[in-house]
């Protein structure tokens, strides 16, 4: 599981972030470059639909790939009281030739996109991850060199924390006070 809180930020208000953040966080920030191909199930694989994410972390000198999953949001009564979204998440390291696989189980590309930018790890209550990237789409299959940004002049800003079934009320609300402090 993890709690997240998402929300946008304009490019030129970004460095003035990165120097809150570091300055809260106490290290320095860390690159993020991440290929992301969203794949759909085909109708051989049952009667509901299913989305799996291959991404491709390209920040390091050595490629890694996770496969991730995202499932729905918490629900009830006690979800709308949740300073935070918490939903069900998936992430499993796996080999570069997991597109193959997934190709041969019926999961068809949907679409492609590329994350740039930079995250801080904090240590609160729980380690909470705050990203800053710019979101671009992949016009020709696997050609990261050309992807264009979808919101030109605006970033995604994430804070996010893994949590369990045990522990979601209070990472909620460490990931809620931590994007309360760098909303504007």
């Amino acid at each position: 599981m993890e709690c997240i809180m998402q929300g946008i930020i304009e490019t030129q208000h970004v460095e003035g972030l990165a120097v809150l953040l570091q300055g809260l966080c106490g290290s320095q920030r860390q690159a993020v470059k991440i290929h992301d191909l969203c794949l759909k199930s085909g109708p051989n694989l049952g009667q509901v639909p299913s989305e799996m994410h291959l991404m491709c972390d390209l920040s390091h000198q050595e490629p890694r790939w996770i496969v991730r999953h995202v499932g729905g949001a918490m629900r009830g009564a006690g979800a709308e009281q949740m300073p935070a979204l918490v939903r069900s998440v998936l992430n499993c390291r796996i080999s570069n030739n997991a597109l193959r696989f997934f190709h041969s189980l019926g999961y068809k590309l949907d679409h492609e996109l590329l994350q740039t930018g930079f995250k801080f790890q904090f240590h609160k209550v729980v380690p909470i991850t705050v990203s800053v990237t710019s979101v671009c789409k992949i016009p020709k299959l696997h050609m990261i060199e050309e992807a264009v940004p979808i919101t030109p002049g605006l970033q995604l800003v994430e804070v996010s924390a893994s949590t369990s079934g045990d522990n979601y009320t209070e990472v909620a609300a460490a990931v809620s006070g931590l994007a309360e402090q760098l909303a504007p």
